[in-house]
């Protein structure tokens, strides 16, 4: 899959695959753009497992800020409190795991 990022199409949340037990999901953010603000965690009973597929950017995960860069692999925890920031000058590509679903097919949060 080539993943393109033009005009308006700056920010995007697209869940690709899901099973009972867990789902794939990949994020695009433009440079400066940050995820939605985590401090209710709208996927609080999932973990997520969040590789950088392209670009740079920062996780505040908690307490606690963890540098992004390809390769970067990090899990965030049920319950914890996140958002990721783009601190780079071009997209930020990450793949998503899920474990257990936490979106449906158009991205909106299970409830």
């Amino acid at each position: 899959m080539k993943l393109v990022v033009t005009g308006k199409q700056r920010k995007s949340f697209t869940p690709l695959h899901r099973t009972k037990l867990s789902q794939a999901a990949m994020m695009i953010l433009g440079p400066g753009q940050a995820s939605q603000e985590q401090s209710g965690n709208e996927h609080a009973w999932a973990e997520q497992w969040l590789y950088v597929v392209s670009g740079t950017g920062s996780a505040r995960v908690g307490k606690r800020t963890v540098k992004l860069r390809p390769r970067t692999l990090l899990l965030i925890e049920r319950h914890e409190p996140h958002q990721i920031t783009n601190t780079g000058r071009h997209s930020l590509v990450t793949l998503n795991v899920y474990a257990p679903p936490a979106y449906d097919k158009a991205g909106e949060p299970l409830r």
